[in-house]
């Protein structure tokens, strides 16, 4: 299992960027190599991706969700496992931090070679700081969801 944990500063506030982050249906506009996400329930979501021209499918559930605090999610079964978990921290009014750690099991060879040289840390640091250029650009959520899982 290998680990990753980056953090972004994004100038919003705290309950912008949650809201944000919670509208998984948007990820694909800052996350490379997400295709979509179907949420399904309030706590389960169904993933397509495309890395390196291989096309992965996966459920993920969230385990835990507590508005403008943290999201927490694992797969279940899928061409994916991981697990993570992204907390937000108010260092301002209109400034927050947002931090993600993810755990990961890759697979095969170009996995395991793309772990060993820095891929994912590096791909999951380019996803925040699009992330922050997605929700400062727009300067607000795009919708929200304030339920506690």
């Amino acid at each position: 299992m290998s680990q990753v944990e980056e953090s972004v500063e994004v100038d919003v506030p705290v309950r912008t960027a949650y809201k944000q982050w919670t509208q998984f249906e948007s990820f694909p506009h800052f996350m490379e190599g997400v295709e979509r996400i179907e949420q399904r329930t309030d706590t389960m979501t169904h993933w397509v991706t495309k890395i390196g021209g291989v096309t992965k499918e996966f459920e993920a559930k969230i385990t835990e969700q507590i508005p403008d605090e943290r999201v927490a999610w694992t797969t279940l079964g899928g061409e994916a496992k991981h697990a993570g978990v992204v907390t937000f921290h108010r260092l301002a009014d209109a400034k927050t931090k947002v931090m993600l750690r993810l755990d990961y099991d890759p697979e095969g060879f170009a996995e395991n070679l793309g772990d060993k040289l820095g891929f994912v840390k590096r791909q999951v640091a380019s996803d925040l700081k699009r992330f922050k250029d997605y929700i400062e650009d727009r300067g607000r959520e795009t919708g929200s969801w304030r339920g506690e899982v």
